[in-house]
């Protein structure tokens, strides 16, 4: 299709915002709208039916992998493909077309509300692993969506703050996962981050949307805001942003008026429709094989396990052994799913095969390791007890514990801390109390 022919100024200005939260714009039998969803770990797709498109209720039910934080820790790229060609089957079964992930800006804070889903503080292991994930979603024509495009990496005031950086460091620590992701996996998408960088907010840095990104990398695909991340339309689509998610409008007068020139919305609408073709020939699928997936959690989670320390050579513990164990907080009870808001309030975590706490006393061969789980825990000042990241009903974990160690782990020579606490996005940086 010819663009500058066959559309008219105001479809084409209509493809460079979506059609709904989660949807683009279809123009006419030419160009069909596209579902993207959430779900760097876990796809999070909401109903299409529920008219729920800002996800107040559960999404519709999928596997929860681990996420890259766990990945990135296995250090094998095969794993991190296999995971991203499962995902891709259950977005293909789900109706999505783009998976919104990875995500690889390195780790510069233990606090980031995003630390979950970026792989490392090493740019050659989250470029390396990034390019896995992304080679394996898009094996089966689903598109992978790389972000946050870029230095989105404290939490504190993380939608506005600029990150203020000279050119050495941005290319020596910021921008080489990016790179190599998009030079070695060729993802179909690339999501730009909230934050300013160097004073300029991403969405309207040409410099590292055109110049860095097309020009010098190579880059073809779709440049996706993050949800909300557009401060100026017409300055972001003069930078190299394609497509504006969720949709606000870009009206023609824009360009009539002289703000705007055609091109750069004839080029962003190209993109747009450069991505249909590419995930047109995507395998559809209806289903999964959930026995199959919930493996391929327990081997992720086995490979991504890391030993801090071993004081008095504690582990493994010797089952011949008989001990008694402490398992303290409420996680040990609900196991949590980290970021539900980029995951999904219906994905399904395996069960107690993979080791629940309470579910390690089931074999009868270890019936004398006894976990005994305590909700007592502190997070912030909530009670402890009660729904994760809500308001408990139980006691404050402060009247259950003397000394900081609760009444039911006192003598046990093993103990295990599941506090209830999360680290939502855009909070300030706090350490865990």
């Amino acid at each position: 299709m010819n663009l500058s022919h066959d559309l008219t100024l105001a479809e084409k200005a209509s493809l460079t915002s979506g059609s709904s939260t989660w949807q683009t714009t279809a123009v006419g039998e030419w160009v069909r709208a596209l579902t993207l969803t959430d779900g760097p770990h876990g796809i999070r797709r909401q109903d299409p039916a529920s008219g729920d498109a800002l996800g107040l209720n559960n999404s519709l039910p999928a596997t929860c992998f681990p996420p890259a934080v766990t990945l990135g820790s296995s250090w094998d790229p095969e794993l991190a493909r296999r995971v991203g060609a499962a995902l891709a089957r259950e977005a293909s079964a789900l109706g999505a077309d783009v998976v919104l992930g990875p995500g690889v800006n390195i780790k510069r804070s233990p606090l980031c509300g995003r630390n979950f889903e970026y792989f490392s503080e090493d740019p050659l292991i989250s470029g390396v692993m990034g390019a896995a994930l992304v080679t394996g979603i898009q094996s089966l024509g689903i598109g992978a969506c790389v972000k946050h495009f870029a230095v989105n990496n404290q939490e504190t005031d993380r939608m506005r703050v600029s990150a203020d950086v000279d050119e050495q460091t941005l290319r020596e620590i910021y921008l080489p996962a990016f790179e190599r992701i998009v030079r070695e996996a060729a993802p179909y998408a690339v999501m730009c981050s909230y934050n300013k960088i160097n004073g300029v907010y991403a969405s309207e840095n040409r410099t590292l949307l055109t110049e860095v990104l097309r020009e010098e990398w190579g880059f073809d695909g779709l440049v996706v805001s993050d949800w909300g991340a557009v401060d100026d339309r017409v300055a972001a689509l003069a930078a190299g942003l394609d497509l504006e998610m969720p949709p606000t409008g870009t009206d023609e007068r824009i360009v009539a008026a002289g703000r705007l020139e055609e091109s750069a919305v004839t080029a962003a609408a190209e993109r747009v429709i450069l991505l249909g073709r590419r995930v047109e020939g995507a395998r559809r699928f209806d289903g999964w094989d959930e026995d199959a997936h919930h493996e391929l959690c327990r081997e992720a989670a086995r490979a991504g396990a890391v030993l801090l320390k071993n004081d008095g050579d504690l582990l493994p513990l010797d089952p011949a052994a008989s001990q008694r164990i402490a398992v303290i907080g409420e996680f040990a009870r609900t196991p949590p799913l980290s970021g539900q808001r980029q995951l999904a309030r219906g994905a399904h975590a395996p069960g107690h095969p993979v080791g629940r706490a309470a579910g390690r006393r089931r074999p009868r061969r270890r019936a004398h390791l006894r976990p005994r789980i305590h909700p007592g825990s502190r997070s912030g000042g909530r009670r402890a007890g009660g729904r994760p990241g809500g308001r408990g009903r139980g006691r404050r974990a402060t009247g259950r514990c003397r000394a900081g160690v609760p009444r039911p782990a006192r003598g046990r020579r093993v103990r295990g801390l599941r506090p209830d606490h999360d680290r939502p996005s855009g909070r300030p940086d706090r350490p865990v109390a």
